[in-house]
């Protein structure tokens, strides 16, 4: 009888599920030429996002193709599945998948598997506030960090192009909800970049826009330490930038944003980065969970009392053994996702070969965060750096940490080149409606109707 090659379900193509099939695909080589061992990765999207070069993407620093990494290309001896795990019933191994032909009608799939690999990441944490899910926008993607230039760009034509104050006033003001990393790096990359832009219109200066950071704690950026984000708050504040501490947003209906100190924004502009929560799937597998719906698991990354099943990242609640305090978790962060992912993958490769498993220790070692062109704060092994040489610590250390030789090769070559050229200001808002002018021409409607789209431009 020919013997089952031993099927490696992997879910999620982010940090962790990338970076375990690469070191699958090193640790297991032998056994996959050999046809014994079988890796499948299923992913909602076919690349693997970098997400600390989403605010340089929006602000036309990067290109949006080389913040993203290509399964396929880098994946070559992975099975690639584009779809989305439904759910996971573990104590039968099977796993149902939504792909791309489930929505032409082709039905669900059921997956086997003998190891599960759950790395679905995390998903952004929405309140019940009016309006939001109607006018806000995220930060968590590569569309939506291209969609938010473009956006911040048409807003500045809308602006010129009337004499309406109401309106000027509402399209120039721009509101971020969330004092984390997401939040401060693309309220400081874009609002750079509109100080830029600003200079090719006659009729807008930069004290004409209105850029508000409203955050509920009593500070922002708590990774790189309460010195370091002290400053931030002043350097945003230099730059005329409103930062709202201990201050929530209570709503953003009819366009008008309201604050819980009682301002009131016409705003055209909500950008939400107001936390995160562990992945939808996690609550549809029969796997332990902690009291945040993460995923209990073990220093070795096994899903605690859980034969066959391994989690990292942002879905996992991972002991901490560096931590003095028993029962810290690991922070569910890129820095960690990364080093987790080379462990467990070494793990299953030892598992597979009854071998003793590792234990994943790291100690954080600190952050940095980017604040726009030339400014920036880090806290790196217990060294507080700011301004110009914690921007370039910032670009140093993400250049390091980019997947591939060819994303980083090419993200060094757009960082030069931007040094020598003037900075990109077009807006290509038409990209995420392509057949907008060819539906006007066969005279149908135009999508970007405000009857047909409340949401506006974008």
């Amino acid at each position: 009888m020919v013997k089952e090659p031993v099927r490696i379900l992997i879910v999620g193509g982010g940090y962790v599920g990338m970076y375990t099939a690469l070191r699958l695909q090193r640790k297991l080589k032998s056994e996959l030429k050999r046809g014994e061992v079988e890796l499948v990765v299923v992913s909602p999207d076919p690349y693997m996002t970098y997400q600390p070069f989403l605010p340089e993407a929006a602000a036309g620093s990067i290109s949006p193709r080389h913040v993203v990494v290509p399964l396929r290309r880098v994946l070559d001896r992975c099975r690639i599945v584009i779809g989305e795990v439904l759910s996971v019933d573990h104590a039968r191994r099977t796993a149902t998948l939504s792909t791309l032909a489930t929505e032409e009608g082709a039905g669900t799939e059921q997956l086997t598997y003998d190891e599960l690999v759950l790395a679905p990441g995390s998903i952004s944490r929405a309140l019940p506030i009016p309006g939001l899910a109607d006018f806000a926008i995220g930060f968590k993607t590569v569309e939506e960090a291209i969609g938010l230039r473009n956006h911040v760009i048409e807003q500045m034509d809308i602006a010129s192009s009337t004499r309406d104050p109401a309106i000027r006033d509402a399209a120039l003001t721009f509101v971020f909800v969330g004092g984390g990393y997401a939040g401060v790096e693309a309220l400081g990359e874009l609002e750079d970049m509109a100080r830029y832009t600003a200079r090719y219109y006659h009729n807008i200066e930069p004290e004409d826009m209105k850029w508000i950071l409203v955050e509920a704690s009593d500070r922002i950026l708590p990774e790189v330490g309460e010195e370091m984000g002290k400053y931030t708050v002043t350097e945003l504040r230099r730059r005329n930038i409103d930062v709202r501490l201990g201050t929530r947003l209570d709503s953003c209906a009819d366009r008008i944003a309201v604050l819980s100190d009682g301002a009131r924004f016409p705003t055209r502009t909500v950008v939400w980065t107001a936390g995160v929560k562990p992945h939808p799937v996690l609550a549809a597998t029969d796997l332990p969970l902690n009291a945040r719906g993460r995923l209990r698991c073990t220093p070795q990354l096994t899903v605690d009392g859980t034969p066959h099943a391994w989690a990292a990242g942002d879905a996992a609640a991972v002991p901490d053994v560096t931590a003095a305090d028993t029962g810290t978790e690991t922070a569910p962060n890129a820095q960690h996702a990364v080093r987790q992912a080379g462990v467990l993958g070494d793990n299953i490769a030892h598992s597979l070969r009854g071998e003793p498993l590792e234990t994943y220790s790291h100690k954080y070692v600190g952050s940095v965060a980017s604040l726009g062109l030339h400014k920036g704060v880090a806290h790196v092994y217990g060294r507080k750096l700011k301004g110009y040489p914690a921007w370039f610590m910032h670009r140093v250390y993400h250049l390091s940490r980019v997947p591939t030789f060819n994303r980083k090769a090419r993200v060094l070559a757009e960082w030069t080149l931007a040094g020598l050229f003037k900075r990109e200001i077009v807006s290509l808002g038409s990209l995420e409606h392509p057949r907008a002018e060819f539906e006007l021409a066969a005279g149908g409607k135009h999508p970007l109707d405000p009857k047909l789209d409340p949401k506006g431009s974008s």
